[in-house]
């Protein structure tokens, strides 16, 4: 059996996306040795090429510094994006422009998780919302995603800066807010990034096989929701996925 190491950032939902990659290597006898961590320590090793290939890059925006010289790109996995909801979906609010207008019936301060600060502070700018009395309150991605989910049940609706995937969005409850001025940023693409090499070193089909794998945001917010709220492996989500067990029909 080869083997080959493979690499993702310390969060769930890359540990989903890299799931479903593990999973068409080890039916390929390809098998990985996992790396994870922080992202800045994963980007030091795929340059002294000490990864084989690192589960996913998110383009052009977010991971653009990865692509150094010899690293090449691989498949089209789905497409990331980043949203502002409002946590009632039956909400009159449809659009960003409408926000500083909206009277006192939303929440004034906006729980913000760290990796969406530069994007929401744009966002403020752009549709005058520090003058309408809103402000930020920035967190660590862990402990906002957990006060944007209470927020979902309380009873003055938050705005929601948020990732899409998220397994907030397969839970439901929320709408995302047209965002006209792109304030947020444009979306993206999330791709596999191979050392230089390893294209000629696989199998066609195992190359053929990853690059023609089509995820989706929708499909990796419910493998989140499967391994945040029902307590699955990544491994299990991504089996249930393959099973047709994870999204409806």
């Amino acid at each position: 059996m080869t083997s080959l190491t493979l690499a993702y950032p310390d969060s769930t939902i890359h540990e989903a996306t890299a799931a479903t990659i593990i999973r068409v290597l080890e039916a390929n006898d390809i098998e990985p040795e996992i790396i994870t961590g922080p992202k800045q320590a994963l980007a030091d090793l795929l340059k002294k090429q000490e990864i084989d290939i690192y589960v996913a890059a998110w383009l052009p925006e977010d991971d653009s510094d990865l692509l150094t010289p010899g690293i090449t790109k691989l498949g089209k996995l789905f497409h990331p994006e980043a949203c502002c909801c409002i946590s009632d979906e039956n909400s009159a609010l449809t659009s960003l422009s409408e926000l500083a207008q909206a009277g006192q019936d939303v929440q004034r301060v906006i729980v913000t998780p760290q990796s969406l600060a530069t994007r929401m502070e744009a966002v403020v700018n752009a549709y005058s919302l520090a003058d309408a009395g809103f402000k930020l309150d920035v967190l660590p991605d862990e402990e906002a995603l957990a006060k944007l989910n209470a927020a979902i049940s309380a009873p003055t609706p938050s705005i929601m800066p948020l990732f899409q995937p998220c397994f907030l969005f397969h839970q439901g409850g929320m709408r995302i807010l047209n965002d006209p001025k792109k304030a947020m940023g444009e979306g993206q693409e999330a791709t596999l990034l191979l050392r230089e090499g390893l294209r000629d070193e696989l199998e066609t089909d195992v190359l053929d096989e990853l690059d023609e794998l089509m995820l989706s945001a929708k499909i990796i917010s419910a493998m989140d929701y499967a391994m945040r709220v029902e307590g699955m492996t990544a491994d299990e989500a991504a089996e249930a996925w393959q099973r047709g067990k994870l999204l409806p029909r």
